[in-house]
């Protein structure tokens, strides 16, 4: 199976310095495409496809695996000519934790040269940024109003040493702002709140199980609203968020939905897979069994 493996050389942290360690050795096998900026790791993806590549592997994080997944789609037919493959390699690394995936390089390539190939739904997003409409493929999950703002506060430091805890600690900081109002609809039934928290699998910044029901085949999306997103919600949530590693039903407004518009009266950022992308109106829509991904 041909690979094209896509790298941060300049991404920071243990795992990335074990993968630079192993580079020579996976250049015999597959082939390597290492990034110099922002934006690179999307391109070089689409030009995986187009020369022919089976596979394309997404060596880093949550960040690096959006832009090689984006990259494929940006491919004519680039998800029906491609599988993607994941090298856990981030901080956080929701979709690696959601699919079992070892952290551990050794076994994660292994997963990859074995070459089983299996078919998940694909979410995207149509979005505004810098007042263009955007769209944008997502593996995982979505968010828009605080957890988009806690993004922006996120320190490297923090979350090096603390992991996912850093976004609740940046939540913390986020919260002291005005918060948005935020209007989630199917097209039968809308509800609103300060924060709204999308998910196609399981689990949300890390090791928090958000959304049970989840699943990466059903053809849905599970929704989380929460009403109010203030210091009393944070204080009455938190508790069960760090030890029980999910939100208290009587917080939340739950359901799934097969398509859904976010919209806003203030300006409202966007994120999806932990990346900020742009601003709110945005109307999500997945594709059922769409990703071809390479799993254990």
């Amino acid at each position: 199976m041909r690979t094209c493996v896509i790298f941060n050389p300049s991404a920071r942290g243990d795992k990335a310095r074990r993968f630079r360690r192993h580079l020579d050795e996976i250049a015999t096998q597959a082939t390597l495409k290492l990034t110099a900026a922002p934006g690179d790791a999307r391109r070089f993806a689409e030009e995986a496809v187009a020369e022919g590549f089976e596979a394309v592997v997404a060596a880093g994080g949550d960040g690096t695996l959006n832009e090689v997944l984006n990259g494929i789609g940006d491919a004519p037919e680039g998800f029906e000519r491609t599988r993607l493959g994941v090298l856990p390699l981030g901080t956080v690394n929701v979709f690696a934790r959601e699919l079992a995936l070892p952290t551990k390089l050794e076994l994660a390539w292994q997963i990859i040269r074995a070459g089983r190939d299996a078919r998940i739904d694909l979410p995207s997003v149509e979005y505004q940024s810098n007042g263009t409409l955007q769209r944008r493929y997502f593996a995982q999950l979505a968010g828009a109003g605080l957890d988009a703002r806690a993004i922006e506060l996120v320190k490297w430091q923090v979350k090096k040493a603390v992991g996912p805890l850093a976004y609740v600690i940046a939540g913390l900081h986020a919260v002291l702002g005005t918060p948005s109002k935020i209007t989630a609809s199917d097209g039968a039934k809308s509800v609103t709140g300060e924060l709204v928290m999308i998910g196609n699998g399981r689990l949300y910044g890390g090791e928090f199980r958000l959304f049970p029901k989840a699943d990466l085949r059903d053809g849905v999306f599970d929704v989380c609203v929460v009403p109010r997103a203030n210091l009393m919600t944070l204080a009455r949530c938190g508790p069960g968020l760090l030890l029980l590693r999910t939100l208290p039903a009587s917080a939340t407004k739950m359901f799934q939905a097969g398509s859904l518009t976010l919209t806003s009266n203030s300006v409202t950022p966007l994120q999806v897979d932990g990346e900020l992308i742009g601003q709110l109106p945005a109307t999500f829509s997945i594709a059922p069994a769409k990703l071809r991904l390479l799993i254990p």
